[in-house]
């Protein structure tokens, strides 16, 4: 046969491939990553970021800066009443967000009234709950016995917290704050209108406070007992250096040099939010979202989660070893003989009960 009467076998190269048909050698492993792209994109993403800290250190305004839209909760005049809260009040709001075609849930938790009394001890206790209610909501669906195939993921990935830029140190409540939330949430500290410091005071600062978490043992985030390989490693050692991150934010565009920038505008000039010379927003932008997005939910459901996670179900173990259904309590009829109760067995999900038959 002719090489021009040959037979034509279409090619099941995908669109795109470039591989030839007559490389025998080429399995078709690597497609494996765009099946992943495909599936994410369906999919989408979450995210679940809290922010923490004092009124008026602008944690509202950083987080419409950093997803470049009204993503905070609005700010509305409040009433006589609320003006100063007597408690913590979460408040939390969900936002569709697109952007190439890639689509994201993001959820902004807001903790107004922290650190605003006089008196603020244990006012960490209201934020330690709302995480572990959530851990405690993602566990109940986990464990259910017709679980949904996706579940609806509520974890607080990221804790920002504020620190005032006071130059000094940290304040007790900080250093308690971060000690105990930093064991069941990865927390991002950031110093809040950093633009109120000079350089000398911002970089003094910013050491002190380095020393400080190392004094008392905080381990912020990105933890180093959690770098896979070198690479890693060396990558987040940068990152330490530079936390906390010494942040401005602004949703205000303003003209500079023929370009539209965020920033925030003074008699002596305007400070440009993402020109890493006038502030570190961009580092902490590069961190929460194109960098380590994916690393920080990944601690948070294989290390914050678990460790939760194994805490309870030890729990419900002592609870069910302490009272275990070996015999079922008799009670009497009404005509003298003895009817064997229910034996209620506690467990995570639901009351077993188990009845013993005359």
């Amino acid at each position: 046969m002719s090489e021009s009467a040959k037979p034509h076998h279409p090619s099941p190269q995908g669109k795109g491939e470039k591989t030839p048909a007559s490389d025998f050698s080429y399995v078709g492993i690597d497609a494996i990553l765009e099946q992943m792209r495909r599936k994410a994109m369906k999919q989408g993403f979450e995210l679940n970021i809290m922010v923490v800290g004092q009124s008026g250190l602008g944690k509202s305004t950083l987080m419409n800066t950093l997803f470049k839209s009204k993503v905070s909760r609005k700010s509305v005049q409040p009433s006589p009443e609320e003006r100063i809260p007597k408690t913590i009040e979460i408040k939390s709001i969900s936002h569709d967000i697109e952007e190439k075609g890639v689509r994201m849930k993001l959820t902004v938790i807001d903790t107004p009234g922290f650190g605003d009394q006089i008196n603020n001890e244990n006012c960490w206790q209201p934020i330690m709950k709302f995480i572990n209610d959530q851990y405690e909501a993602y566990l109940q669906e986990e464990i259910n016995i017709n679980r949904k195939k996706r579940i609806p993921d509520s974890r607080v990935h990221c804790c920002i917290y504020f620190i005032p830029p006071t130059g000094h140190c940290l304040r007790p409540l900080d250093v308690e704050f971060m000690r105990r939330l930093s064991k069941v949430v990865n927390i991002v500290p950031v110093i809040a209108k950093a633009d109120t410091l000079t350089l000398e005071e911002r970089d003094y600062f910013k050491q002190t406070i380095r020393e400080e978490l190392r004094a008392n043992g905080i381990d912020v985030y990105p933890q180093k007992e959690f770098d896979e390989d070198a690479e890693d490693r060396m990558i987040n050692d940068k990152i330490r250096e530079m936390i906390p991150f010494a942040v401005v934010g602004s949703d205000q565009e303003y003209q500079v040099n023929g370009k539209r920038i965020l920033g925030r505008k003074t008699k002596w000039g305007t400070i440009e939010v993402e020109n890493i010379a006038h502030c570190e927003f961009a580092y902490l932008r590069d961190l929460l979202i194109r960098t380590h997005m994916e690393n920080i939910k990944d601690i948070t459901g294989s290390i914050h989660y678990e460790t939760y996670r194994v805490r309870r179900l030890n729990e419900s173990n002592i609870l069910f070893t302490s009272n275990p259904p070996d015999h079922p309590v008799a009670q009497p009829k009404t005509n003298g003989q003895l009817e064997e109760q229910p034996v209620v067995v506690p467990c995570l999900n639901a009351e077993i009960r188990m009845f013993a038959s005359l």
